[in-house]
Order: structure tokens, then C-alpha cells, then sequence
């Protein structure tokens, strides 16, 4: 019974995103702001958290803007629509020459990162269109490996596995994720990781995220202490018409002796590109995620 539900959710899906894309790039965008805009108005839940967020990321300085904390979260959604329809496309097959157009810089950071032959860990964050960046690294960089977590729907997660191996990538999937990683790494193969979401304490440590504590993730600092493989931070982000993807040079691991410290102070470095992200692209950021929860107040 249940297989029946996910192979109706399925095919509705395919019904509804189907118009989407057939539409030529132009209107598809637009249409993807008009989507995004439907949605914030309509998902007052999580407009509400992205107006708090960035509202009190305002108030802290970590952001300088005239806009107010309603219109950056206005056109948060509006990306996400955009990114939406981007990926549609794709997956149907007619978004190729959109992956092929994204402009890479920093090219010299993981050619220079691979002569080590450790592998490498590419992190990034909920930025610009992340999904568009996985493909467009193992299209136009280096086959890689991209940590996910499974879709439950099982009609979806097989389509989403075929499109991504499509452009040479794979999916590591959460549970279970490390032994493939350390495979992955040991093979000098490109793992990339997404860290910008609040984890649970035995995952990570909280350190500061934009003038507030917040719990972040420490495994690409523990995976890169074991095996050696340099860390590049890879952002992707809206340019004229298309996509600028940057590859930035490799982080460098704390000289600290305490194991502990020194995992702690790479955590935080880690995060430090995402939060520089953010403060040059505010409307390109998740901020309907609860990225400061589960903190307690004096942390705060």
C-alpha cells in the first residue's frame, strides 16, 4: 500500500512540475520569483523564522543593509523558487546548457589540492542554488561525491540518483556515511559536504555563526584530521544571467596541540567562508532553516 501512495506522490509530482519545464529559461525564471514570492506569502511558518533570523542577524552588525529585514527574506524565497525551477529542468533534461554556462574561478585551488592525493572535501553551505553547484562541480571540475540524506519516496530518490550520475555524481547517503567517505577519500576522490546546518551535540560543537552561537557540524574537521585531505570552501552564486561557481584555496588546519581544541577551533574556521558568503549574498542563504536552535541562552 505504501509503495502505491509513493508511486501516486510520484506521478502527481512529475504531473505538476512537467509545465515548469517546458517553459523557455526567461519565463521559467520569472516564473520561478512569482513561485517564490506565492510561497513566502503562504508558508507564514518559515517567513516568520527567516524575518527573525536575518532580523536579529541585522542588529548584531553581521549584516550591513538598507533593505529591511522583510525584503531580504522576500527575495530568499524568490531564489529558492528560481533554483526550483532550474533544477525542474535539469532533471528533465533540458537544462544542460545551464550547467555548462555556470562560470568557474579558483580552478588553481583544487588543481593544487589534488597534487596531494589525499582526496579532497569540498564544504559548502544552503547557498545560491546548491544542488546546481554538486552538478556543475562533477560536470566541469572532477567526478564527486555528494553526502545527502535518502528521499523517502523511493520513485524520487532513484530519478534523483539517475540525473545526478548523469553528470558523474553520486550520493553518499547520511546514515552510515563515514566508511564511504574514508573510501572515497583514500581512492583521491572529491567528497563534498553541506555545513551549515544546526546539528545535534554529539555531532558537533557550538561555536559562534554570525554573531550567535549555533551548533555546527565537526565531522569534515575530524575526516580531514584523519585522512589528510584538504578542505576547499565552493560557493556558487546568481551572476548577470547565469552562475559563478568559486573554488577557494584550501583551509588550514589548528596547529593546537589539545585534540580537542584544535577540532574546535577547525570547526569554527570552517564555518567562517559560509558566514563571509552570507554577509556578500544575503538573499542567496537558507534563512528559513532554525539554524540557532537548541542553544542555550547564555550561548547565545
Amino acid at each position: 500500500m505504501k509503495r502505491l501512495f509513493w508511486l501516486i506522490e510520484f506521478a502527481i509530482l512529475i504531473l505538476l512540475s512537467l509545465p515548469f519545464a517546458l517553459l523557455p529559461m526567461r519565463i521559467a525564471l520569472k516564473t520561478g520569483a512569482l513561485l517564490g514570492s506565492f510561497v513566502f506569502n503562504i508558508w507564514t511558518s518559515r517567513r516568520k523564522i527567516a524575518i527573525e533570523n536575518i532580523q536579529k542577524t541585522i542588529e548584531l552588525g553581521e549584516i550591513k543593509s538598507s533593505d529591511k529585514p522583510e525584503k531580504i527574506a522576500l527575495e530568499c524565497f524568490k531564489n529558492l523558487g528560481r533554483s526550483f525551477i532550474e533544477i525542474i529542468k535539469i532533471y528533465y533534461g533540458f537544462g544542460s546548457n545551464l550547467v555548462q554556462a555556470i562560470e568557474i574561478r579558483g580552478l588553481e585551488n583544487f588543481l593544487k589540492a589534488k597534487e596531494k592525493n589525499k582526496g579532497i572535501i569540498m564544504i559548502t553551505g544552503h547557498c545560491g542554488n546548491w544542488e546546481l553547484c554538486a552538478l556543475a562541480i562533477s560536470a566541469k571540475i572532477s567526478v564527486a561525491s555528494g553526502v545527502a540524506r535518502r528521499q523517502n519516496n523511493p520513485f524520487m530518490n532513484a530519478a534523483i540518483e539517475k540525473v545526478r550520475a548523469g553528470f558523474g555524481n553520486s550520493i553518499i547517503y547520511k546514515q552510515g556515511a563515514l566508511k564511504s567517505i574514508l573510501s572515497a577519500l583514500k581512492k583521491n576522490s572529491v567528497v563534498g559536504i553541506l555545513i551549515d546546518q544546526a546539528v545535534v551535540s554529539d555531532e558537533g560543537y557550538i561555536i559562534d555563526f554570525l554573531g550567535r552561537g549555533a551548533w555546527a557540524t565537526k565531522m569534515p574537521a575530524l575526516i580531514a584530521r584523519k585522512t589528510g585531505a584538504p578542505v576547499l570552501p565552493v560557493f556558487i552564486k546568481r551572476e548577470n544571467s547565469g552562475h559563478l561557481l568559486t573554488v577557494c584555496p584550501e583551509i588550514e588546519l589548528s596547529a593546537l596541540e589539545d585534540k580537542e581544541e584544535a577540532l574546535i577551533a577547525d570547526t569554527k574556521q570552517l564555518m567562517q567562508p559560509i558566514e563571509e558568503y552570507i554577509r556578500q549574498n544575503p538573499y542567496e542563504w537558507l534563512w528559513i532553516h532554525r539554524r540557532w536552535k537548541r542553544v542555550p541562552p547564555l550561548t547565545q
